[in-house]
């Protein structure tokens, strides 16, 4: 699954990364520096309940407030909660005339929509990001914007304009000496690499973001870049590496309560078990994974778990079952657009 930056509040790069944060014992009176720190430090429950605290005060309904508690739902997959906060401060920022707030809204309205498999609105989203990070010269928006684009090309099947957007944005990141963004970048590229076959690139990149997670040190990110690193190690016929990055995974996840993140190791476990030819359990983490998916909206995984089972269903013999799972994967890709997704179940499918 690929990552978008700008999704979760990010550090500025002059920021400590990871600092530890205490959790303030009563609200303090500048409540969006007290969500900013729990949200870089990936207390996203912490920064939610926070802000649910704030509902009767004037401080709760502030527009840099609202966008805060908006990242932390996003996060926590909670998508409805997070597309209300994010439009609520758009509105605010439009009638203030703001336009960083507009764009910092706009590009995480634009990554809930791709989650939801709203391609032609995450487009859009994102490249009005890209737009107005443009007019202000602000490197670090050029950059999330870039990376979020990117991912738009990935999934839809423009490899060589995502890689060269990734490359953007990766270089815009090394310059401002953002770590998070570029474990996002490298984990993304991974992801291209990893598609086409071009494994020493895949693994680099992978390695990369592993490494950049590592001294980040915020738990859903690393979280995601193992879990990316894992699922090459599937594709390379390495299970026991596979494994042990999967448990720290899930571990992490389940730490920073992030519930795709979780589910989405749950499928690579389910990848895992298919090429080792345990069809139940590969079934049983495929289901567990795709019920998390559709519960929170997330229209690719939703539709990855669905080819997973199709497939164990068909190794177990129902084939009826296999039919109609099969057929969930495929219209998922094609309103998605996954043009790659798409051609790789029709080729699984096949074989």
């Amino acid at each position: 699954m690929p990552i978008f930056s700008g999704s979760a509040a990010s550090p500025s790069p002059t920021e400590p990364d990871g600092a530890p944060v205490s959790t303030p014992s009563a609200v303090p009176d500048d409540s969006a520096q007290a969500l900013r720190a729990l949200l870089a430090a990936g207390r996203f429950q912490d920064a939610l309940e926070l802000h649910r605290g704030l509902a009767d005060r004037p401080d709760g309904r502030r527009e840099d407030v609202q966008l805060l508690a908006a990242t932390a739902a996003t996060r926590l997959g909670e998508l409805d909660l997070g597309t209300s906060l994010a439009e609520k401060a758009l509105q605010q920022y439009r009638r203030r005339g703001d336009r960083d707030g507009r764009m910092r809204s706009l590009n995480l309205l634009g990554a809930i929509q791709f989650e939801r498999g709203n391609m032609a609105e995450a487009g859009q989203r994102f490249a009005e990001a890209l737009r107005l990070g443009r007019q202000l010269g602000d490197s670090l928006m050029l950059a999330r914007a870039c990376n979020n684009l990117a991912s738009v090309a990935q999934l839809q099947g423009r490899s060589d304009d995502a890689v060269a957007l990734y490359r953007e944005a990766l270089l815009a990141y090394q310059r401002l000496g953002d770590r998070r963004g570029m474990a996002e970048t490298y984990h993304n590229l991974g992801l291209v690499y990893r598609q086409a076959g071009e494994w020493r690139e895949a693994e680099d990149a992978a390695n990369d973001a592993v490494r950049h997670a590592d001294v980040v040190g915020e738990g859903s990110l690393l979280a995601l870049v193992l879990t990316g690193r894992a699922e090459l190690s599937v594709e390379r016929d390495d299970p026991a590496l596979a494994q042990r990055e999967l448990e720290r995974a899930g571990r992490l996840a389940r730490e920073a309560s992030d519930a795709i993140g979780a589910a989405d190791v749950t499928r690579v476990e389910a990848l895992a078990a298919l090429r080792q030819e345990n069809w139940q359990f590969a079934l049983d983490q495929a289901e567990a994974a795709r019920s998390v998916a559709l519960a929170h909206g997330s229209a690719q995984l939703a539709a990855e778990c669905a080819g997973i089972a199709a497939r164990a269903l068909r190794e177990l013999g129902r084939d009826e079952e296999a039919t109609d799972r099969r057929n969930h994967a495929e219209r998922g890709f094609r309103e998605l657009g996954a043009t790659i997704l798409l051609e790789r179940l029709d080729l699984e499918w096949g074989s």
